[in-house]
C-alpha cells in the first residue's frame, strides 16, 4: 500500500476526512492541514478527481529527524525514489521550513535535489539525466525538525476546478466553498441562495454536489503522465464519475450580487460547468433580497469592510441581511466573515462558529439553523 497526504486549509480536516472515508481509502489519519491514508495506485486518479474541499493529493515517500544537513541527505537518499522517478523523469524541488534548526530553504531544496540525484544513479547506473519525461514535483517540508518529503500528484491545486475562466478580483477558492456548503444542513432537496454569489463558486459547487458530477473531471492533473499510473486508471475512473452523474437532479438553486458584472461571469462558469440550467443568476442589492419558499438555506461569502471607508457600508448590509433572515423563521443561514462583531449586526446569535481561513484572511464560519423541514410524507398528509 501507498501512503498518501490530502492537504487542507486548516479547520477542514474533518471535510477532507468525510470525504477520504467515503472513498474507501484506508488508515485514515487526521493532523493539522492534511490528512493522511492509504491506498493502491488507483487512489491517485481516484482522490484527485473526487476531493471537493483538499488542497493537494501528494505521494507521502518518507518522515524523519533532520537536524543537520548531512541527516537531511541521508535520509532522502534512503527514500525509494526510483519506484516513482523514472530515468527520463523531470523534477523540481519545493520546499518549506516551520521551527527547524534548517531554516534555509533553498539549502534544503538543494540538498534534497543532490540526495535524489544520487539515488537515481545507483537505480539506472547513469551519470547523467535528460529529464525530458514527465514531471514530478517533490517537497521537502521541515516541521520542528521533522522531514516530511512527498510527490505532488495533482499539480495545480484541487480548487482550480476548469470552470473558472474568469474571476473577480477577490474570488472565494472552490475548495472552500465546497466545504461551506459540506459543513451545511443543505441538500438537493432544498433551496439554496446565495445573495454575494460573485462569480459563482458557491452556487456552481453546491450544484455540482446536488448532480453528483466529479469536481476535478474537467481538469487534468500532473500525475496523468507518470509511469507508475497506468493511463487505463485514469480512464477507468473517469468512466465511473460520468457513470455516477445524476443528468435528472434539477435542484432549486438561486445566486444574486449587486454587480452586474459578476452576475456575466457567474453565468458564463455556470456554463463550462455544465449546471447553468439549475442556477438561477440575478443583479440585485441585499437589500432587496427576498426568500424563496420555505427551509431553505443561505450559504454566502459577503464583504468583510476589509478596505478603508467599506464599514459602515459593510455593517448596514448584515443588518439588512438580518432583518431578511429573521423575517422567515424556516431558513437556515451559513456564512463567512472576519467581522468579529458580525451577531451583533445580524441580531442573533450563531448556533455555531467555526475558525477558518479564506486565502490569509482569519474568517469565522457562522452557522444559524432553522428548523428541520417536514419529511415528504408529512406533506402529503397534511
Amino acid at each position: 500500500m501507498i501512503d498518501y497526504i490530502a492537504t487542507t486549509t486548516f479547520g477542514l480536516e474533518a471535510c477532507v476526512k468525510r470525504e477520504i472515508i467515503k472513498l474507501g481509502f484506508e488508515n485514515i489519519r487526521t493532523f493539522d492541514g492534511r490528512v493522511e491514508f492509504t491506498g493502491d495506485e488507483s487512489a491517485i486518479p481516484k482522490a484527485n478527481l473526487w476531493l471537493r474541499c483538499a488542497g493537494r493529493v501528494y505521494v507521502k515517500m518518507g518522515e524523519f529527524k533532520a537536524m543537520s544537513f548531512e541527516d537531511l541527505f541521508q535520509g532522502t537518499k534512503a527514500l525509494p525514489w526510483g519506484d516513482w522517478i523514472p530515468v527520463d523523469g523531470k523534477f523540481t524541488v519545493v520546499g518549506k521550513s516551520v521551527k527547524s534548526t534548517l531554516h534555509s530553504v533553498p539549502d534544503c531544496q538543494a540538498i534534497v535535489k543532490k540526495a535524489i540525484v544520487e539515488k537515481l544513479k545507483e537505480k539506472y547506473e547513469v551519470d547523467w539525466f535528460d529529464e525530458t519525461g514527465a514531471e514530478y514535483t517533490v517537497q521537502v517540508a521541515l516541521l520542528k525538525d521533522v522531514a516530511t518529503l512527498t510527490i505532488d500528484t495533482s499539480g495545480s491545486g484541487l480548487h482550480k476546478r476548469g470552470y473558472r475562466a474568469n474571476a473577480l478580483d477577490a474570488p472565494l477558492k472552490e475548495t472552500l466553498a465546497a466545504a461551506m456548503v459540506e459543513l451545511s444542513f443543505w441538500n438537493k432537496d432544498r433551496i439554496l441562495l446565495d445573495p454575494f454569489c460573485g462569480s459563482g463558486t458557491i452556487p456552481i459547487e453546491a450544484a455540482l454536489m446536488a448532480r453528483n458530477i466529479a469536481p476535478g473531471l474537467n481538469r487534468h492533473f500532473a500525475s496523468e503522465k507518470w509511469e507508475r499510473v497506468p493511463e487505463s486508471l485514469w480512464k477507468a475512473e473517469r468512466r465511473k464519475c460520468y457513470e455516477a452523474i445524476d443528468y435528472d437532479c434539477m435542484p432549486e438553486i438561486y445566486g444574486s450580487d449587486i454587480d452586474p458584472a459578476a452576475i456575466e461571469l457567474a453565468k458564463a462558469n455556470a456554463e463550462i460547468a455544465g449546471v447553468d440550467d439549475c442556477i438561477t443568476f440575478e443583479v440585485k442589492p441585499v437589500e432587496e433580497l427576498e426568500l424563496y419558499g420555505d427551509y431553505g438555506c443561505l450559504i454566502t461569502n459577503p464583504p468583510y469592510g476589509e478596505r478603508l471607508g467599506e464599514v459602515k457600508d459593510v455593517e448596514n448590509m448584515y443588518r439588512s441581511l438580518g432583518g431578511t433572515m429573521h423575517g422567515n423563521k424556516t431558513w437556515s443561514t451559513y456564512l463567512i466573515t472576519s467581522m468579529e462583531y458580525f451577531e451583533k449586526l445580524f441580531g442573533r446569535k450563531a448556533d455555531a462558529k467555526r475558525k477558518l481561513f479564506n486565502s490569509r484572511i482569519k474568517i469565522d464560519y457562522y452557522q444559524f439553523y432553522g428548523p428541520r423541514p417536514p419529511k415528504k410524507e408529512d406533506k402529503e398528509t397534511e
